[in-house]
């Protein structure tokens, strides 16, 4: 008898858990379900939200003619924003509204405003941001990507190299920030871009002008979102690695040029070696919506950063291995000349995509 009570006893223990198991299975699938259902609900809200982020906003970005500048106008225009072109040539300007009204980023070329603008000159900077306020009344979003890059060895690099990758680089910026904080400090709201690079990060060799001006860059952008907090104006610094912008075309190469050149135009050109305009102005248009303080572009930038800021001392050495092995050497010539006038590459496909990049960023204008 006490066997089949056992024996009983112990079957309906069983029936009665896997029943619980059962009924808890189907409870925590619905949880799941549920959560599942509501995180990606959340993320559509999100996304949705982000999408109409920039709607009616003014957003004026220079070096906005061509390179990653348009890749950034190209992707606020669809989300809806106004957009102020700035850059030194006129005929730039008038090709970069024409690709953008093709692709739809625009109506017609009359519902962007462009301004001639050399930032390198204060009293350029200040009518750039007077007639984006007398034509849309406000400045919402600032984007400074105005830049120039030298590639040569340090003993190939003049002084007048230097001095114009700051004047561009990093004045520039500074130009157009003195311009239009004001403004916004007045409204309390805004945000301010910096696109800098992770040549701002670590020390590049042979780019040491764009280094130099791209750290001072970085150093000012981390300092004036501090000082910022709270007002309203947000600050955002972007560190992207290589891009596939063509714009190495545009690039200057002194030293060996030649030689200076296929290195430099090889890393930006390939795939896994450079990441693509595109995703990169998609990137900066969400940190840009999020408010973040800073986002670094492609994990191989990311982690050279990391790299350098824990072990200086490997990295500089890793570096100077590289440079002794693979760059050219200095040859005495100062004579920096761009790239689009140096040979380009005779092997097809590669041609036909430098060219490809050339066109989707306006580069082959200059």
């Amino acid at each position: 008898m006490v066997g089949k009570v056992v024996k009983y006893g112990g079957k309906t223990l069983c029936w009665y858990g896997k029943r619980k198991l059962r009924k808890h299975a189907a409870e925590s699938a619905l949880a799941l379900g549920i959560l599942g259902a509501a995180i990606t609900a959340t993320a559509a809200l999100a996304a949705a939200q982000r999408r109409r982020a920039m709607l009616g906003k003014v957003v004026v970005i220079t070096g906005g003619s061509r390179g990653l500048g348009l890749q950034i106008a190209e992707v606020f225009g669809r989300h809806g924003a106004h957009l102020v072109l700035a850059a030194r040539d006129a005929e730039e300007l008038n090709e970069a509204l024409a690709v953008l009204h093709q692709r739809g980023a625009i109506l017609n070329s009359g519902t962007a405003l462009t301004v001639v603008c050399d930032v390198t000159k204060t009293e350029d900077c200040a009518r750039l941001v007077a007639q984006a306020i007398e034509r849309y009344g406000r400045i919402d979003v600032l984007i400074n990507c105005a830049g120039i890059i030298d590639v040569a060895p340090f003993q190939d690099q003049p002084l007048a190299a230097f001095e114009q990758a700051m004047a561009i680089n990093f004045f520039g910026a500074l130009h157009t920030i003195q311009a239009a904080l004001p403004h916004m400090q007045q409204v309390r709201s805004g945000s301010i871009v910096n696109i800098g690079s992770i040549g701002g990060k670590i020390g590049v060799p042979h780019m040491l002008p764009y280094v130099a001006s791209k750290f001072a860059l970085t150093g000012f952008t981390e300092g004036l979102r501090a000082e910022l907090a709270g007002t309203g104006v947000t600050v955002t610094l972007v560190s992207p690695g290589l891009m596939r912008t063509g714009s190495h075309v545009n690039a200057r190469f002194g030293g060996d040029s030649q030689a200076e050149y296929q290195w430099f135009a090889l890393g930006a050109t390939l795939p896994g070696a450079s990441a693509s305009a595109k995703s990169a102005a998609r990137t900066i248009y969400n940190a840009t919506v999020d408010g973040k303080a800073e986002i670094t572009i492609t994990p191989q930038a990311w982690l050279a950063a990391r790299i350098v800021g824990v072990a200086p001392a490997f990295a500089a050495n890793a570096a100077g291995l590289m440079t002794r092995a693979f760059l050219p050497k200095p040859n005495g010539n100062t004579r920096a000349v761009p790239g689009g006038e140096l040979q380009q590459p005779s092997f097809g496909p590669l041609r036909k995509w430098s060219d490809a990049l050339q066109r989707q960023s306006n580069e082959n204008a200059a």
